[in-house]
């Protein structure tokens, strides 16, 4: 991978589809007095060692939210951060049916699915680009399924 391990993180963009077409998306607030005025961020962290991005993206939001992802993920690619030069690995996960987020980790106080436009107000600036990816897959899904196709 080349990069530290300190310097590499990987998580979820989890998102449900409202019923009036809008999308939201589970974002994480970090813990501490030191941080009430951080941004928001996907559920993210660090790999274990020799352990892939897919799990650990996995794992941090189990930890993070309370939440199992366990249905398919949607590489989104990666950021880097501007000034700490940590790169983020995205994955893109539709949320569980009725899922039900939780500050599951001392590293969070706050946990929500929030509305897109919303979110990009509140996530962490360099963590914006993987909003507009999930927006991508998500319109090149609904493309790639037709509306009107008859019942079998």
């Amino acid at each position: 991978m080349g990069e530290s391990r300190g310097k590499l993180a990987s998580g979820t963009v989890l998102y449900r589809l409202q019923g009036d077409g809008s999308v939201e998306v589970l974002l994480v607030h970090p813990a501490g007095n030191y941080n009430r005025r951080a941004p928001w961020g996907i559920p993210k962290g660090a790999p274990n060692p020799d352990e892939g991005l897919e799990v650990a993206a996995r794992r941090e939001t189990l930890e993070e939210t309370g939440l199992v992802v366990d249905g398919p993920l949607v590489d989104l690619g990666h950021v880097d951060y501007t000034r700490s030069k940590k790169r983020v690995h995205g994955y893109a996960a539709a949320a569980p049916p009725g899922a039900a987020p939780k500050c599951a980790s001392w590293e969070v106080d706050k946990v929500e699915f929030i509305e897109l436009t919303r979110a990009r107000r509140i996530i962490h600036p360099d963590q914006a680009a993987l909003l507009d990816r999930l927006l991508r897959h998500l319109a090149e899904a609904a493309q790639a399924k037709p509306d009107d196709a008859p019942a079998a």
